[in-house]
């Protein structure tokens, strides 16, 4: 296993196990552990699905996998058991989104001036009145 990856341990997996789905039909599922960790690995870098390490399985097979439990709450059960257990609080594990930026977004119209403040031009006359 590489360093940079993400792998749960037999520990980690044997608490998530009893809450993953067990009413599949058709094929059996590849192995769980393998696709998880790489649905983590995914989610944790920030990267694209198909960026994701050829250790962890198909890429199809994790985004599919990540969108069909989400759609099913899969997701969202096992973060309430976990915290339940005496992991951190639900509202912890809800978002961890981020949030992108236009590259010129630190900036208004024209890039940094100095402007004055807006507490002395509230104490002096209005331009209407000069």
């Amino acid at each position: 296993m590489i360093p940079d990856q993400f792998w749960l341990t037999d520990a980690q997996f044997s608490k998530i196990a009893p809450h993953l789905p067990t009413d599949t039909r058709g094929k059996a599922r590849v192995d769980d552990r393998r696709v998880i960790s790489g649905i983590v690995h995914v989610l944790k870098s920030g990267g694209r699905w198909i960026d994701a390490p050829a250790d962890y399985g198909p890429k199809k097979t994790l985004y599919n996998r990540y969108v069909r439990w989400a759609a099913k709450g899969v997701w969202v059960d096992l973060f309430h058991a976990l915290a339940q257990a005496g992991g951190p609080p639900a509202q912890l594990l809800i978002d961890s989104s981020a949030v992108k930026a236009h590259r010129s977004a630190s900036g208004g119209k024209g890039g940094r001036k100095i402007r004055p403040s807006a507490a002395r031009a509230a104490g002096a006359r209005p331009k209407s009145m000069r």
